[in-house]
């Protein structure tokens, strides 16, 4: 679903539309509204790029125990382990 967002509130921020994004981004995942691969496709960046964004603003990443497991299963179907 295409988001659109008028320019003057854009302006109003003072922030580009990346700018605009990024910031999105990083609020939506504090609050636990996206997950890492979410927020960073969001603002347009790699995963490790916007880990590395939070770990500026010590902002903590999620990760649970299901995370855990699911990035060991990922692993096992890729051959990794």
């Amino acid at each position: 679903m295409p988001l659109v967002i008028a320019d003057d509130v854009v302006r109003a921020t003072h922030f580009s539309e990346s700018e605009f994004k990024t910031e999105l981004a990083v609020f939506l995942f504090q609050k636990n509204k996206l997950t890492l691969g979410q927020a960073s496709k969001l603002a347009e960046m790699g995963q490790f790029e916007f880990q590395h964004l939070l770990a500026s603003r010590k902002i903590p990443v999620h990760y649970d125990l299901q995370d855990y497991k699911d990035d060991m299963k990922t692993l096992k179907d890729m051959g990794l382990l």
